[in-house]
């Protein structure tokens, strides 16, 4: 009998153990799921509040995942790649489409561009603030886009190996806490000219870039600028740079300075008057006035316009160049869009508009001319991020040896971008 009550004691003790011991481990289990889901309650908390700030601050729009990166302070990182096809029905002996962006090699598949663009957040106009925005551009279409050779298209210090091949754009920005707030800008930035965007198709609503922004632009030029908003309706741009088409570095005493007056009468009106006057040596003077806007005529319906006047001194010679050009666009739903422009440039100087360097049309005969065209795309959005543009595009040209000998072409293909 003892030894049979001992057995059962000791048997006793231990299923009394095993019990602590499931009833402590269960304990730990529910203690550990508890601090999991509280730890998961947190990071949501933090997501959600790093999501508010940056709609706050413009960084992103209402429902849509956010695209900071954390360093010493939050940056957004943006831009596209891009690529296209274009047929050009002439066939030009050379295999290139003279005076023409994109796609300047005939019958070729292309890699346009790829933007990658880093930005701080956007500066408060309430008190002392300061920002950041720097884009590279890569691709077939760069060399047109970007500053380009050592030291800028090599006109630097003799010996200097500093490159700007690949940067677009990129500047410091102040905000002065004066009125609405005084905003500074420092570096190098992009042109106050033309209605179109260097970025082609991504921004624009045809996929080629017109006459007026191949022949009547300048290039990237490192300079400062000032802009000031004195209501919500009206704003002042003035700007002072290295000179129209020297780029970052320059080779020279001379400047350039430019002024860009805003109007907004209306939330469907806008309207830029632009001036400049550049300087440089051997008594080379450029100076002109021009100005772009538009009108979104109904929710479906818009339209842009850009006329420019260019007059050039030099030591020997004088000259006009002037231009004129509008768009329109309709969306037949928010994924399809059909956009027409039509443009036209005149020069009385001899190798063509002579205003960007290197683009103008040749003349033989020693006179003048002028060039045009008309441009149908079609818009094609399927899919968020995605924009197609099937295109077809008439030129015309009065100069002798304008598009490879010929006075007329067409050019058909078609672009797609992805925006990140």
């Amino acid at each position: 009998m003892n030894k049979l009550y001992k057995k059962k004691k000791s048997l006793s003790r231990r299923w009394c153990a095993g019990g602590i011991l499931l009833g402590s481990a269960a304990a730990v289990f529910a203690q550990d799921t508890n601090t999991l889901e509280q730890q998961n309650m947190d990071l949501k908390a933090r997501v959600s509040a790093l999501e508010d700030m940056a709609q706050k601050e413009g960084l992103m729009p209402s429902a849509t995942a956010p695209k900071l990166v954390t360093g010493m302070g939050p940056m957004t990182v943006s831009g596209f790649v891009q690529a296209s096809y274009f047929y050009n029905t002439r066939h030009p002996a050379s295999g290139l489409s003279d005076g023409y962006l994109w796609n300047t090699k005939d019958n070729s598949f292309s890699l346009n561009k790829l933007k990658l663009t880093v930005a701080g957040a956007p500066v408060a106009t309430d008190k002392w603030d300061a920002t950041y925005r720097a884009s590279l551009m890569f691709g077939d279409d760069a060399p047109a886009l970007n500053s380009g050779g050592i030291n800028g298209n090599g006109t630097g210090p003799t010996g200097s190996n500093t490159s700007f091949n690949d940067l677009r754009e990129a500047y410091v920005e102040l905000n002065v806490p004066i009125g609405t707030g005084l905003d500074i800008k420092a570096g190098e930035m992009i042109s106050l000219l033309n209605w179109e965007s260097g970025d082609g198709g991504a921004a624009n609503p045809n996929f080629s870039q017109g006459n007026q922004w191949w022949l009547t632009g300048n290039g990237p030029s490192a300079g400062i600028q000032g802009s000031y908003n004195f209501t919500d309706k009206i704003g002042l741009t003035v700007r002072v740079d290295n000179g129209l088409f020297q780029g970052p570095v320059d080779n020279n005493q001379g400047k350039d300075f430019s002024g860009s007056l805003s109007i907004k009468p209306t939330d469907k009106l806008w309207v830029n008057l632009i001036g400049w006057f550049d300087y440089e040596p051997g008594d080379t003077q450029v100076s002109g006035i021009s100005s772009i806007g538009g009108y979104q005529f109904t929710k479906k319906l818009g339209s842009g316009y850009e006329v420019d006047y260019f007059h050039t001194d030099t030591a020997t010679t004088s000259s006009d160049l002037w231009s004129v050009g509008g768009w329109l666009w309709y969306d037949f739903t928010d994924k399809l869009d059909l956009a027409l422009r039509a443009d036209y440039v005149s020069s009385d100087t001899p190798l063509g508009p002579p205003v960007r360097p290197g683009a103008g049309l040749d003349e033989t005969g020693g006179f003048g001319g002028d060039v045009g065209s008309v441009t149908l795309t079609l818009n094609f959005k399927p899919v968020a991020n995605i924009k197609i543009q099937p295109e077809i595009r008439y030129d015309y040209t009065s100069y002798e040896n304008g598009f490879n000998g010929e006075k007329s072409r067409v050019i058909i293909g078609a672009g797609v971008t992805y925006l990140f």
